[in-house]
């Protein structure tokens, strides 16, 4: 059993989701847009949701990231709710992932020794989602 994140986005899902798994050096995804789920005759699609992805997943460091474009009409809220920790034993991994995801976004905590890590930081990257990276799991 596992706890995945799931991630909206606002019409960029797409790129968002190439870009992960770019990053983290994973096959390009798979995407379902809305437009290819069956028809519903009581529901018709708004021609500018066919395009839209309505899911698509990513295994990152062994964990499943789901994401998704919210439907149009719908709400879509960035908020600081969710933080998505990578957490591998590979410096030179960590080290790559942050400086990819720090470009366009903001550097909260630059990667660095604390007291449960040999090399911690945390970046809100250019989709607005907030990171944090951790090498090794520690003693928690």
């Amino acid at each position: 059993m596992s706890v995945d994140a799931y991630l909206n986005f606002d019409g960029n899902c797409r790129e968002a989701a190439e870009f992960y798994a770019e990053v983290f050096g994973l096959d390009k995804p798979k995407l379902m847009t809305f437009g290819e789920v069956p028809p519903h005759p009581d529901y018709p699609l708004p021609e500018e949701a066919k395009n839209l992805i309505m899911h698509t997943r990513l295994n990152i460091g062994g964990s499943n990231v789901m994401f998704s474009d919210v439907f149009p009409g719908m709400p879509f809220i960035v908020g600081n709710n969710i933080t998505l920790a990578y957490v591998v034993e590979d410096e030179d991994k960590i080290r790559s992932a942050f400086d990819q995801l720090k470009v366009g976004g903001t550097i909260v905590m630059e990667l660095q020794e604390t007291f449960w890590s040999k090399l911690y930081g945390q970046v809100t990257d250019k989709f607005g989602i907030q990171w944090q990276f951790n090498l090794g799991m520690g003693e928690f």
